[in-house]
């Protein structure tokens, strides 16, 4: 663990590894030190934003220092339950870069309950990841794609190394894509904005239709 300050009010700890981050994120969500305003979780780091009106950096840093992480641990947010048509056109290549099939990467995508680790890329974008032991000891590691598309349906479901994702809108995109959905995962109207956040259950589901 490495603690760097951040501007005046701020600090970032660097981390050795992404459960790291997890654990840590779950060990200071809940309660975090006095002063801390926000948590922002990435995949090797976690940056705590600091009240700069009554917080202490220094104050902070001793906290997080002396916090207990379990490794393994994962913060409990609500749960997000994702309706998906499983007809993604990399489907059948995930499928087959697995080995798995395409039957059998859909049965593996709803088994598990995926976390949201952190968010990027785009706004309501969340890196999801399995929790759990994956089923028969496999775990996730989906290649990006050789050749990035140049637009990407927003509700497209997709993966990429040990990750899940939903896109929010159209953009471009290098995972591969599994499946759609009719979800908004982001929209300003609500509040907050976005579904997935730092922390969120994620639930997979597969269905024959979306609705929207």
């Amino acid at each position: 663990m490495r603690l760097l300050p951040c501007g005046t009010s701020g600090l970032l700890v660097e981390l050795d590894a992404l459960d790291d981050v997890l654990a840590l994120y779950a060990a200071l969500v809940d309660d975090p030190p006095v002063g801390v305003v926000d948590l922002v979780p990435a995949a090797r780091t976690l940056l705590l934003h600091v009240d700069p009106e009554g917080g202490d950096v220094a104050a902070v840093g001793d906290a997080v220092r002396a916090a207990r992480p379990e490794r393994g641990e994962r913060a409990r947010g609500g749960l997000v339950e994702v309706p998906v048509v499983y007809d993604g056109e990399d489907l059948d290549e995930v499928g087959r870069l697995t080995g798995w099939g395409a039957d059998g990467v859909v049965e593996r995508h709803t088994a598990q309950e995926w976390t949201v680790a952190f968010c990027g890329f785009a706004p309501g974008f969340g890196y999801l990841v399995a929790g759990g032991d994956p089923p028969a000891g496999e775990a996730w590691q989906v290649p990006r794609r050789s050749s990035p598309r140049t637009r990407v349906p927003a509700g497209s479901v997709a993966l990429a190394g040990e990750f899940s994702g939903v896109y929010p809108r159209e953009s471009p995109g290098g995972w591969q894509l599994v499946g759609r959905t009719g979800l908004d995962v982001f929209d300003l109207r609500r509040d907050p904005p976005a579904l997935l956040v730092p922390g969120a259950r994620v639930r997979f589901t597969a269905v024959d239709e979306v609705a929207g």
